[in-house]
């Protein structure tokens, strides 16, 4: 039986031209795509919750049978739908329902969808998971105040395992440029544990985490090994759910590409894009003379360009 990232393999295996494809993308997926990029009180995790375990059944729920199922007030519904966007519950259902149905049939919902070629899905998929960022960014309050945070805390250490090494460097990179003291994290276990300690011992506040799938278990530890040093964490992860959000002080979320057999990160890189932003914007001067500095050893190393 093949592996799971086997059966990626084999259902994004690039279609020749003119012939046609299934792209039906698994329902509960796109149900969690809902919940991205939007903070979510614990009572909201619940009836996320609720919608994905349940969503063929969940759907045509009333506001009050949906209330009473996930033991929620029929107010707490009301607020779930419009933290999502939308004008109330009725308005969430009647996008709900046909995904629900769609769940049911195991087909694709239009003519378009079958149209699409594998690599257009793919692509599809990332523009609405930056989509779902740019709702996120439509409040720029939150975005500042964290690049504020992380502007403030020196040392600033970022922490990405596994697959996020790639994030977390290149965000250390270029935040190199404009804070005097990044450090990175990319092994888990004691070695993670001594760095945040050492981190928080030189007068460090804040770690910068980056977690997408698939979510190991030391990552979960080496979040809860510093917050037990007393750092505060900040999350870019694809998850509105679960223990790693609930570990984090400050959680930003953004999908991940899934239609290919290797995940992309158009939306988590564009988010962490946003946060050296923030970072830069807190301190202009600090930031323009780091930048001047830079410039000048670029200078002296002549980069061709």
């Amino acid at each position: 039986m093949p592996s799971g990232q086997q059966a990626r393999a084999q259902a994004a295996a690039i279609t020749p031209a003119g012939q046609s494809v299934d792209h039906d993308r698994v329902p509960a997926d796109r149900v969690r795509a809902l919940f991205d990029g939007h903070r979510l009180s614990p009572g909201q995790r619940r009836i996320a919750q609720y919608l994905i375990d349940h969503l063929t059944e969940a759907a045509f729920l009333s506001i009050t049978e949906l209330a009473e199922r996930v033991g929620v007030s029929q107010p707490s519904v009301t607020r779930f739908a419009t933290a999502l966007g939308f004008s109330g519950y009725p308005a969430l259902r009647e996008v709900l329902q046909p995904m629900a149905l769609s769940a049911v049939a195991g087909s694709p919902e239009s003519r378009e969808e079958i149209r699409r070629n594998e690599l257009q899905a793919a692509v599809d998929a990332e523009i609405a998971n930056l989509e779902n960022v740019r709702r996120l960014l439509a409040d720029t309050n939150q975005v500042l105040d964290i690049g504020r945070e992380l502007a403030r805390s020196v040392p600033l250490t970022v922490l990405g395992l596994r697959i996020s090494v790639s994030l977390a460097e290149y965000f250390a990179y270029a935040a190199r440029r404009i804070h005097p003291d990044v450090r990175v994290v990319t092994r888990g276990g004691s070695v993670a544990y001594d760095a945040l300690l050492q981190s928080r011992a030189a007068g460090g506040s804040w770690v910068l985490a980056f977690a997408m799938p698939r979510h190991a278990k030391e990552t979960l530890a080496a979040l809860r090994a510093a917050r037990s040093t007393g750092l505060k964490v900040a999350l870019i992860t694809d998850l509105t759910l679960g223990p790693l959000v609930e570990e984090a002080d400050v959680a930003l979320t953004a999908g991940t590409g899934s239609r290919l057999v290797f995940d992309s990160y158009a939306a988590p890189g564009v988010l962490a894009a946003a946060l050296l932003q923030a970072m830069a914007d807190a301190d202009p001067e600090r930031t323009q003379a780091r930048l001047e500095s830079y410039e000048q050893v670029a200078d002296l190393h002549n980069f061709f360009l």
